[in-house]
């Protein structure tokens, strides 16, 4: 069903769509006449793959620092090595580069030479995970449209420094050292195009301020968030996908209706302390409340329509669409409730 096909896979697969279509270009574009030129011009340390020359792999090398990249490659795998510095040298003629690959390396804040990122006015992709960084790099290329900064040990966002990345879609801070204080309400100002805002496994106590209104997919997992605010989520009336496991919300720290949301679809609120289950909105279809504190379960309590309305198989307009259902690990003791299946009559899957 095209609802379960969630935002994040159809960017996947665009991408890898996207992607494929141009490395099968330089296939046949390619003249093996020019295979000893194109191995000529590539660096000792990398190997240049003869069929795919706007590729460089540089990966696994134990490099100290970045070779001279030839002025045909767009993508640029760097990862796995002893990096420390990025300087504008290597990169005088990678006019070109659309992807750059510098996961699991040593580069920190001060190893980065001032615009040097920016400089490199096509990228589109920039992948900085498992290194040393303590803020965000500033500043970064206008044209991006993902940025991964996953697994270093970021505790500042500098201002402004998303202001100009209107094309930016994904943006992965997740397990970094961000506290409140480091999200302010202009932090994400500019990134009007985002979908998918990771966030997971920082020191957050609170909802973070002024997420992106086009955001489809927030994960906010392995924080210590306590409070949803109050009609938090009528600012991002496009969140498909929400994160919250492992977190501390308990029953007083949720609204009313704080989940009602038409617009979610999939909705984790596993490893958390709530002790009944949150009104949901009947489009909800995957909701994910394992090892709570739930005793027990009222279908005709928890159905978002009248169970009237969900027994009458002639009427379709409201009827619940919840597929999945996520309960074990809290106190609920087998069978499940009749009203239960009265109510969610798409259901497909419940663990209890």
């Amino acid at each position: 069903m095209t609802l379960k096909v969630y935002p994040s896979l159809l960017l996947l697969f665009f991408v890898s769509s996207v992607w494929t279509r141009t490395v099968r270009q330089v296939y046949d574009d390619l003249d093996p006449e020019h295979w000893s030129h194109y191995t000529s011009e590539c660096p000792q340390e990398c190997f240049c793959p003869p069929s795919f020359p706007n590729a460089l792999y540089c990966d696994n090398k134990g490099l100290n620092e970045i070779p001279a990249i030839p002025a045909r490659i767009w993508y640029l795998y760097l990862q796995n090595n002893l990096i420390e510095t990025v300087s504008e040298k290597p990169f005088v003629n990678a006019t070109h580069l659309r992807w750059i690959n510098l996961n699991k390396n040593k580069i920190t804040n001060s190893g980065i030479e001032s615009g040097v990122l920016s400089k490199l006015k096509r990228l589109l992709y920039l992948f900085l995970e498992d290194n040393e960084l303590e803020e965000v790099p500033a500043p970064l290329p206008m044209g991006l449209e993902q940025l991964r900064l996953a697994r270093n040990k970021i505790s500042r966002i500098p201002d402004g420094v998303f202001s100009n990345l209107e094309n930016l879609t994904m943006l992965d801070l997740h397990q970094n050292s961000l506290l409140d204080s480091a999200l302010q309400s202009d932090t994400f100002q500019g990134l009007s195009n985002l979908m998918q805002l990771n966030i997971a496994k920082n020191s957050l106590k609170k909802m973070p301020a002024s997420i992106p209104a086009n955001t489809l997919q927030l994960f906010l997992d392995n924080n210590s968030i306590e409070v949803i605010p109050e009609n938090y989520f009528s600012a991002i009336p496009k969140v498909t996908f929400l994160r919250l496991n492992y977190n501390k919300l308990s029953d007083d720290g949720i609204p009313p209706n704080g989940f009602n949301v038409s617009s979610i679809l999939d909705l984790q609120l596993s490893h958390n302390q709530l002790t009944k289950i949150p009104p949901i909105n009947a489009h909800l279809e995957h909701l994910h409340l394992d090892h709570n504190r739930i005793k027990s379960v009222n279908g005709t309590q928890i159905c978002p329509v009248s169970i009237a309305v969900a027994d009458d198989y002639g009427f379709h307009g409201n009827i619940p669409r919840l597929r999945y259902l996520r309960l074990d690990g809290n106190e609920i003791q087998p069978p499940i409730p009749l009203d239960i299946m009265i109510c969610f009559r798409l259901l497909q899957a419940v663990v209890i």
